[in-house]
Formats: structure tokens, sequence, C-alpha cells
């Protein structure tokens, strides 16, 4: 089990003379002492809880503080089980592929473009390969023409030292 520290100060934590207090049932309270607030929240065997230590003055909440913790932690895991992450695939060329290569290639690519991630074409310039880099624009516009159904181009080609690199994002 993990151990979550809150920023929350609860209890004897909160040091304030005087806090805005609301009762367990959202009611508020008005202005109190953090003695008389403590004294409050232990006679109904509940925490007293700063949910607003900015305000002027602070505000306090009288509340069952495990069961907010426990609350919290399940609204966090919820929201983590719907979002979606993105991630970024490359898939490299040499200057000297073939046609048959890059439709194999591409047709990898469009699973990843599929599936919702980002795809980085890399054609790796070697030696004097690199006095050629017409090849490598050639290469990445074939490449980005039969993908351009399932994706578009969100980076277009641009040398990165030896390197040409685009970015292909899924369409929406």
């Amino acid at each position: 089990m993990k151990i979550i520290k809150q920023n929350n100060p609860i209890n004897y934590e909160i040091r304030e003379k005087e806090i805005r207090l609301i009762s367990s049932e959202g009611e508020q309270m008005g202005l109190v002492s953090s003695k008389e607030a403590l004294r409050i929240a232990e006679e109904q065997n509940l925490d007293l809880v700063m949910i607003a230590p900015t305000a002027k003055p602070p505000v306090c909440k009288i509340m069952d503080y495990h069961k907010f913790i426990y609350e919290q932690q399940k609204k966090e895991k919820e929201a983590k089980k719907n979002q979606k992450v993105i991630t970024l695939k490359e898939i490299r060329f040499s200057p000297k592929i073939e046609e048959h290569d890059i439709t194999i290639k591409a047709s990898k690519a469009r699973e990843f473009l599929e599936d919702g991630d980002k795809v980085k074409v890399t054609v790796r310039f070697r030696g004097r390969e690199a006095a050629y880099k017409e090849n490598g624009y050639k290469i990445l516009d074939n490449f980005a023409t039969k993908l351009e159904d399932v994706g578009q181009i969100e980076k277009p080609s641009k040398m990165e030292g030896r390197n040409m690199i685009m970015i292909l994002t899924p369409k929406k």
C-alpha cells in the first residue's frame, strides 16, 4: 500500500488562532477558534482538515480524513484510466532504400497511426550520402503520400545533423 502525504494540515497540525469552520454536512459555522473547532470535531469523532490554507482566515472542514483521502485516490485512478497516452514511434530509412521496403515500412507506420501514436520518420545519411539531401526529401514525401489517408504531417522534413526528420500524427 502506498503512503500518500497530503498537503492538508489536520487536527493538531493547525496552528491558526481563528479559522472559518464548515460542518460535516457542508454548512458554514462562521469564525471559530481552532481549539473550539477541534473540540467540535472530536465530539463528532471526525477530523478537522484545513482545506484552504491561503484564505484569510483559513478555511477548515470537519470530515473523516481517511475517507477523504480514499475518495481522492479513487478519483485520480479513474481520471488516469480515461486518459490516452500518445507515444512516439520511430521508423528509420537510409537514402538507398527501395520502393518495396518503403511500402512495407508504411504499412507498419499505418498500424501505429491507427493506434493513435505519432510516427517519427528518419532518413540517416552516412558519409557522402549527405551530399544528396534531395533523395531524403523525395523518400519522406513519398512516405507521407502513402499515409495521407490516416496521418498528417505535424513537422515537415528537416535536416538535423546527419538525419532528416519528419513527424506524422494521426488524423482526427
